[in-house]
């Protein structure tokens, strides 16, 4: 019995695989890969002063709607999404562990922050370090029970978790309860320093670039943080479960601990978004904190190319961008959105822009979630059910 393909092994109706092919981007990874240091650096480069020149309003013309403040839009959405994309890629994307509950990291951070900068009069940078750590404590917190869960398990478990953090806030008088936390301080400030007409330390309400930048920060902090851990033993280890976290163990990877330290780097990473976010605001509630945060996050992850740190941070702008940039459509925005997401996953089902092994384990039919316990059927394979059982 064919569950996915037809029987001669061929995509169905609609020509997909011609579509999937005129939609590739390995011309231009195979380019890059052999591209020599100094290109690479150059491409970095202007890759980052693209990244700083974002906020200027000529391009807020195309890209917000009539009447945004694109700034705001940058810093209140799309870089948080990209951030904390970026944290969910480690555990999701890198060590293939399902987390539906990633909001609760970010909630940690954010509420840490509020804590201590209101109460005990805690600096910004101060309260910045201990959320980062209190969120990457909760990550083992959660991990150390639970990581041994697999798969739907597993997700249920975080999902749990998330919703534990939201109850938790919202029935705490010490944290306001419903209300929140308000009156939250801003990063120190400095004023006197101007760029072209920019003054990227001074923070306060009327200006959102300065977030922006801050956020720009930690972004390519987390970036380079990351990429050395892909490249390291640790990033080798979380592969190697992610493709099948049987053979992992086998093989004497101590499949426990790496999985533990995905999910203590991906909360931390989350853990500072949630810090600029409440500095940001001036107040938290644990309405921010909604579900909907996490189901958002991980779809920018998987629209992306899960695993690929270009194409999650691409999937979780374009989550971001989009609903904001046809706001003016009302409800119908929603239903655009949603109807694109659909093709998408039709069309391109490894993500926007997946990595060559992500790629790779598609098409062999792995899925490349060996912790989640799903086998996805690649392009123009068969999966009958003799082999289900």
């Amino acid at each position: 019995m064919n569950l996915t393909k037809n029987g001669n092994g061929n995509d169905g109706p609609g020509g997909l695989r011609a579509a999937r092919d005129r939609l590739s981007l390995d011309p231009l990874r195979n380019a890059w890969s052999t591209a020599p240091g100094p290109v690479r650096w150059a491409v970095y480069l202007l890759l980052v002063i693209g990244g700083l020149l974002l906020p200027n309003q000529a391009i807020g013309e195309f890209m917000a709607p009539s009447g945004s403040d694109w700034p705001s839009m940058l810093s209140n959405q799309i870089a948080i999404y990209v951030l904390l994309a970026l944290g969910l890629n480690v555990v999701v994307g890198m060590a293939g562990l399902l987390d539906l509950g990633y909001v609760a990291f970010y909630a940690v951070g954010g509420y840490t922050m509020a804590i201590f900068a209101t109460k005990y009069g805690w600096s910004f940078w101060e309260s910045l370090f201990l959320a980062i750590a209190f969120a990457g404590l909760s990550g083992l917190i959660l991990g150390a029970p639970t990581l041994r869960l697999r798969g739907d398990y597993l997700a249920i478990v975080t999902l749990g978790f998330g919703e534990i953090v939201k109850r938790t806030a919202n029935n705490s008088s010490y944290v306001n309860g419903p209300r929140g936390v308000q009156g939250i301080p801003h990063p120190p400030t400095l004023s006197e320093f101007e760029i072209f007409g920019v003054q990227p330390l001074k923070y306060g309400l009327l200006d959102s670039r300065p977030y922006y930048y801050l956020l720009l920060l930690f972004i390519i902090i987390a970036i380079i943080f990351v990429k050395r851990l892909e490249r390291s033993r640790v990033g080798r280890a979380w592969a190697s479960i992610r493709e099948d976290e049987d053979a992992a163990e086998l093989m004497g990877v101590p499949t426990f601990k790496f999985k533990l330290a995905a999910f203590a780097i991906g909360a931390a990473i989350g853990g500072s978004g949630g810090v600029v976010f409440a500095s940001q605001q001036t107040s938290i509630n644990p309405q921010n904190f909604e579900f909907l945060v996490s189901a958002l996050i991980l779809a920018g992850v998987v629209l992306g190319g899960s695993g690929n740190i270009p194409g999650v941070m691409l999937g979780a702008a374009v989550l971001a961008w989009l609903p904001e940039r046809f706001r003016g459509l009302s409800d119908y925005r929603m239903l655009i959105f949603g109807a694109a997401l659909v093709l998408m996953m039709i069309f391109r089902p490894e993500g926007l822009w997946p990595s060559r092994q992500r790629k790779a384990e598609l098409a062999e039919g792995t899925g490349g979630m060996g912790s989640m316990g799903a086998e996805v059927a690649g392009p123009g394979q068969t999966v009958t059910a003799e082999e289900g059982k």
